[in-house]
């Protein structure tokens, strides 16, 4: 048996539920209006060609034969997910911030909301793109720490490493 695998991969396993809740970028007014189309899944979310590829195989090493390619991989997913945590700033964006509490107030519009999003298949698709944001922060995450193994130069490494901020 070898546990460094294991011992690897657990971490990644326990984060997974938390990340999922908290990957959705902040909804802005045109994702409030379109709350009710997306419930009757009328209108839909596109999954991003890069969160596609991410989801298919978070830890491909295609590509990635230098430092310059680390970066425009990590720049690809920045675009898609927003800022990573080296470099987000806290600002106050959370789980009562204007968008989502108007997002919950026309969602609330529409009788039998969870089963009318079930039958018409809304809710499967935000799992699928909840997933598919999990596993753009989870490659983003595998690539700087690649770049950081690698001797990278920020931004194909965190942003800063340990307490010392290498």
């Amino acid at each position: 048996m070898r546990p460094a695998p294991l011992a690897f991969a657990l971490p990644f396993a326990l984060m997974a539920a938390p990340l999922a809740a908290q990957v959705m970028p902040e909804p802005d007014a045109e994702e409030v209006a379109k709350t009710p189309l997306r419930d009757l899944n009328v209108a839909r979310r596109d999954i991003p060609d890069v969160l596609r590829a991410a989801a298919r195989d978070p830890y491909s090493m295609a590509g990635l034969g230098d430092c310059d390619a680390m970066v425009t991989a990590i720049a690809a997913l920045d675009q898609v997910l927003g800022a990573d945590y080296d470099i987000a700033d806290d600002d106050g964006n959370d789980r009562f911030s204007e968008g989502r509490i108007g997002q919950s107030v026309v969602g609330s519009i529409l009788p039998f909301r969870g089963i009318v999003r079930e039958v018409t298949g809304a809710a499967g698709n935000d799992r699928a793109l909840r997933a598919a944001y999990t596993a753009g922060m989870v490659r983003r995450a595998f690539l700087k720490g690649w770049g950081l193994g690698k001797g990278c130069a920020y931004p194909a490494r965190p942003k800063a490493v340990g307490a010392g901020g290498n």
